[in-house]
């Protein structure tokens, strides 16, 4: 899973460069994933739009860990030997979801700042930053903002689990679907049920994710003059009057989606697919009945 995992959003990385910008900087006068990226290559590299490389890598590994683990773990104490149906699979990845956010999100704070740093942008109001590393990060943000600042947009985080959730529900579903119908599913349907599942859930809670990166930015974004009025409902209203109706609509919550999608879509089908062919070869190995048959 992790080997996946890593390979998918490493081969991916620059859309979520380009997403990530998208979100934060809403004076960028582009607007598409590919002339973003044209654009931060063209201003600071080749090698920008991987700038933060490691850092995500890191928290992605240890996210899909306690993930993963947690489901699990849940659903084989849960479940115990009984047929799994929907309902089971949203609230056991709900709740592994929470536990995922709670342990993990000072390593995405950490990791959002790093991937911007040194980045130019149009927006004046954020605030650049002068990390050395990964460590340096975490000393500089809890000696000048706080140690709590390590869980800047946990509020959304906590909402986004209905991401992970939403996902496993409809894929879960789907493979109990088609199994209906054949004993064994090949890598193709593996892949396609991982990449809807996934975009189903993404086009769902994208508007969170916006919040989530601007809160895990810079809290000054959303009003300079007085922090303490930071909070997610008065980003949602700061979004949805500001950008979303008076520049760009409803799309204003959405800015960077198409660059998310194909990023998060293609990142989950890849991951499903070696993780279906992982936990085939265990049972396999097992001796016992693998998961891809009745």
């Amino acid at each position: 899973m992790f080997q996946g995992s890593v390979t998918a959003m490493t081969v991916f990385f620059p859309l979520d460069t380009a997403r990530l910008r998208l979100q934060v900087d809403e004076k960028r006068k582009s607007k598409t994933t590919h002339m973003v990226l044209l654009e931060i290559i063209k201003e600071e590299g080749l090698l920008a739009p991987y700038r933060g490389w490691f850092p995500v890598i890191s928290s992605l590994c240890c996210s899909n860990f306690v993930y993963f683990y947690t489901f699990n773990s849940l659903k084989t104490v849960w479940v115990k030997g009984q047929h799994s149906t929907t309902g089971k699979d949203l609230v056991v990845g709900f709740v592994a979801g929470v536990v995922n956010v709670l342990l993990t999100t000072p390593l995405w704070v950490v990791n959002t700042r790093l991937k911007l740093q040194g980045a130019k942008f149009r927006n004046e109001d954020i605030v650049p930053t002068n990390y050395k590393g990964i460590i340096d990060a975490f000393q500089q943000i809890i000696r000048d903002e706080g140690i709590l600042s390590l869980w800047n947009g946990t509020f959304p985080s906590l909402l986004l689990v209905f991401n992970p959730a939403i996902q496993f529900m409809f894929y879960e579903g789907l493979k109990r679907q088609l199994l209906k119908k054949r004993m064994k599913l090949s890598s193709l349907d593996v892949f396609i049920i991982g990449a809807v599942a996934k975009a189903i859930a993404t086009t769902v809670t994208y508007p969170m994710q916006t919040v989530q990166s601007i809160l895990r930015v810079n809290r000054n974004l959303v009003n300079p003059r007085n922090r303490k009025e930071a909070t997610v409902e008065n980003l949602l209203f700061y979004f949805s009057n500001f950008f979303s109706f008076r520049r760009f609509g409803i799309i204003g919550l959405y800015k960077g989606l198409e660059a998310k999608l194909l990023q998060t879509v293609l990142t989950a089908a890849l991951m499903f697919l070696v993780y279906e062919k992982l936990v085939a070869a265990t049972f396999t190995v097992m001796g016992l009945k693998s998961v891809y048959k009745h």
